[in-house]
């Protein structure tokens, strides 16, 4: 402890007399463990945190599919048929969460999210309420299911936190409800949804009714000592019982079971496990820029080392003052690594949130600090065993003969040149990831939509079923809230639709066109379903191909069997072959008058940006029955097409929400290229990450290559000041400095592009790579780290060639 007390002194002595060196080997410790800490509480909350349920690894996510091999939950009936029949589940719950449901407050309505699930839905997740109780079995029947379990967040933001909350009665959609439960802080299921109240599922008659109508998720919990692939070939038994006695709904569906955890991480499991070997890259360019920082230092201590061996200090005594100077460093290293993560997070709190299921989970905790200080200290460590190792071993007289020759020898050339290549290599590995991303994103948000983005505004609307129960919401809300909107300054078109093009697609069924031979069983030939009315198409800037609009004077149940119009993708998917959609009929009832005429085709407008548009049949909401129509359009988005500005219509909006019905909530608007940005979070987040990893891997290696020319120029001022003496030229030295430097960088652009390639499987979980598609972005990319590197050593380069002759002898 003695030793160790004066090497901590004598270390902060040393520091405080480099204040340069000290600086940038903190700042350079600081990134990488900033960033590394950044990312590890990303991955404790999404993948290494147990979720917040009991039995965890007894969860699991069916996920069943269509004879066609496209996705396809359960209808209510098949869920009942299949939860009679498990043998290896000890609960399969059903629950919808695509809804809203308006909350009545002493405020006004506010619309929350609502989680519709079975009557033991809470039986699957074995966490207890904290006020109350759950469900009982039966309380998803008619009559006894006008009860509502809180969240624990609508708990607090909208009851104060009352302990009396159980027992009262709320309006929920202008019903009655009684809480019976409050859920502790931390559930939630699904787990991306906060501010939400569950109630026992209530569906639409005619869904209940019909095995066709595909629409209920479910969740399960195994049996105990019950493994995946028993309850898979369980589950697959049922649903062929079921497919045998259902043909026409059930028949060849399939289904894979999966852990609920998997579920949760979806898509951004694989990115995220990329992301920590970009974090590990960027470590490594920090340690072994530390490293060679270090060897730099120590080149100008051989002599003070020396002396100290010559007087009797051991080399493990050498070794360990070294070592705990490092560790000093990492101390500081640690502090600044810690402010870098808080502001990494900070700035990522909306991508986190809105990007992954969990990110209302992450922040910094205990464990990602002692993960911290161990990266902190094990980079530090590693970082100085090669110098300390070194040095130590030196023989003390070759070190007081060498004198000014100090660090000149061959094998610390090298050392210090591979420093460099490594730093260089991992750089350009994190840049060409960056930069596809960050091209695919760009290539993502300059798709052709079908409309213009920026001169849209859009707002949800959410009716309370309650309230407009025995009345038609079309005559008594939509038609007067179209047309005050309609009648707005600067409004170029009004209208409504109940899914809005990139926020929400995937209502689909099969479709058969009158007249056309069967379809092949195993084919799948879905078309998306959306209600709109008649402004719709104006306000969205759709433009008409062929036939006409869909028309309120036309297209009502009076006066038309059913009308639809179709977009173009439509039109390549069904009629192929050739032939004109408009004067076509679809295939669905058995009375030839009653069958849906297709009117009109429209161009395309995309549902989702990861894939081209698909089949589409817009239907007009006046054409629903009244007595349907509460039903149907409950949910509707408004479309307001305006070239001003977008969000100085929303007091306007509002005023005319609350002119028609102050009950309804007023949600705030949203463009339709925030809604695009939204759609991109993810990715968005992702290039993002990279580029800040790349951008600071790029910072070290510049930081690396600087301080190994400084250095170099440094150690050979006694050889360049011969050089010139003997007649070599100053344009002559600064050649040589950069064709050096050219050379290293050639080198490590080399090797980077070996270990891109080497790892592209792996990468390919991040972004798609074409060589050919991507060469001249991979080119300028390669292209400009070179050029970054041979600026950043100009510098150098220019002192080298400045050197006096006489003064670099004299000074010898």
């Amino acid at each position: 402890m003695h030793q160790l007390v004066q090497d901590v002194r004598f270390s902060l002595r040393q520091l405080r007399r480099s204040p340069g060196f000290s600086v940038i080997v903190v700042l350079t410790l600081s990134l990488g463990i900033g960033a590394a800490a950044a990312v590890f509480s990303v991955i404790d909350a999404v993948l290494l945190r147990p979720l917040p349920f009991a039995h965890q690894e007894r969860l699991v996510s069916p996920d069943t599919t269509s004879a066609q091999a496209y996705s396809q939950p359960p209808s209510y009936l098949s869920y009942l048929d299949t939860r009679a029949q498990l043998k290896t589940f000890d609960a399969l719950a059903g629950y919808s969460s695509f809804k809203k449901i308006n909350l009545e407050g002493p405020s006004g309505p506010v619309s929350l999210n609502a989680v519709k699930g079975t009557d033991n839905f809470f039986n699957v997740f074995g966490v207890k309420p904290i006020l109350g109780r759950t469900y009982l079995a039966g309380e998803d029947q008619p009559g006894s299911d006008d009860i509502a379990v809180l969240s624990y967040e609508v708990w607090q933001t909208q009851f104060g936190g009352q302990a009396n909350v159980v027992g009262k009665v709320v309006r929920l959609d202008g019903v009655p409800y009684t809480v019976i439960g409050v859920m502790p802080a931390g559930f939630r299921f699904p787990l991306s949804m906060r501010n939400v109240i569950y109630t026992p599922l209530h569906p639409d008659p005619q869904w209940k009714s019909s095995r066709g109508t595909h629409w209920l998720q479910t969740v399960g919990l195994l049996k105990a000592g019950v493994s995946r692939e028993q309850a898979q070939a369980d589950f697959a038994r049922v649903l062929a019982d079921i497919g045998r006695a259902n043909p026409a709904t059930d028949g060849g569906r399939t289904v894979s079971i999966i852990p609920l955890h998997v579920r949760v991480s979806g898509k951004t499991g694989g990115p995220l496990k990329t992301l920590i070997l970009a974090v590990l890259a960027l470590l490594a360019i920090a340690c072994v820029n530390v490293a060679g920082l270090l060897l730099a230092r120590g080149v100008k201590r051989e002599r003070e080392i020396a002396l100290r061996a010559a007087v009797g200090a051991g080399r493990m005594r050498l070794v360990r003052q070294m070592v705990t100077e490092s560790l000093v460093l990492s101390g500081a290293g640690l502090a600044g690594g810690m402010a870098v993560s808080w502001l990494l997070l900070a700035a990522m709190r909306t991508f986190l949130v809105d990007a992954l299921a969990r990110g209302t989970d992450v922040h910094m905790n205990w464990t990602v600090l002692v993960v911290a200080l161990l990266l902190s200290a094990g980079t530090s460590v590693v970082a100085s065993l090669a110098p300390a190792v070194r040095l130590s071993g030196m023989d003390p007289n070759r070190a007081l003969r060498v004198g000014a020759g100090a660090g000149t020898g061959l094998g610390q050339h090298r050392l210090r040149s591979g420093f460099v290549v490594t730093q260089v290599a991992l750089s350009l590995v994190l840049l060409v990831v960056s930069g596809l991303l960050l091209r695919n994103l760009q290539g993502l948000l300059k798709t052709n939509l079908g409309f213009d983005a920026k001169t849209i505004l859009t707002t949800e609307i959410g009716l309370s079923l309650g309230r407009y129960e025995g009345k038609d919401p079309l005559v008594t809300f939509y038609q007067p809230l179209l047309e005050r909107v309609s009648h707005l300054p600067g409004v170029e078109g009004a209208g409504l639709i109940n899914m809005l093009p990139i926020e929400a697609w995937g209502s689909n069924s099969d479709v058969h066109i009158a007249g056309q031979p069967p379809y092949p069983p195993n084919q799948e030939m879905l078309a998306e379903s959306r209600l709109v009315s008649a402004g719709y198409f104006d306000a969205m800037g759709i433009k008409p191909v062929r036939g006409r609009m869909l028309s309120q004077a036309l297209d009502t149940p009076d006066r038309f069997a059913g009308a639809v119009v179709v977009n173009e993708a439509f039109r390549r998917k069904f009629f192929s072959g050739g032939g004109d959609p408009v004067g076509a009929h679809l295939d669905d009832n058995s009375k030839p008058e009653l069958k849906t005429g297709i009117v009109g085709m429209v161009t395309d407008v995309s549902q989702d940006l990861n894939q081209p548009p698909l089949a589409e049949m817009d239907f007009l909401i006046d054409e629903i029955t009244p007595k349907d129509r509460l039903g149907n359009l409950a949910n509707m988005v408004l479309v307001v097409r305006s070239s001003g500005d977008l969000q100085a219509l929303a007091p306007s909006l509002r005023n005319a929400f609350h002119e028609v019905d102050a009950t309804v909530p007023f949600k705030t608007p949203e463009t339709m290229t925030e809604i695009v940005s939204e759609a991109l979070v993810f990715e968005r987040m992702q290039g993002w990450l990279f580029g800040i990893f790349a951008a600071f891997a790029l910072l070290l290696a510049v930081v690396g290559l600087y301080g190994l020319i400084n250095h170099e120029v440094e150690l050979r001022r006694r050889e360049i000041g011969i050089r010139m003496a003997l007649g070599s030229t100053r344009g002559f030295v600064m050649r040589g400095v950069l064709r050096r430097v050219t050379l290293l960088m050639v080198t490590g652009v080399s090797l980077g592009w070996l270990l891109t390639l080497a790892l592209k499987k792996l990468l390919v979980t991040v972004v798609v790579m074409h060589a050919g598609h991507d060469l001249r972005l991979l080119a300028g990319l390669t292209a400009a780290l070179i050029a970054v590197g041979v600026l950043a050593s100009i510098a150098p380069a220019r002192k080298a060639a400045t050197i006096e002759p006489m003064q670099a002898l004299r000074a010898e």
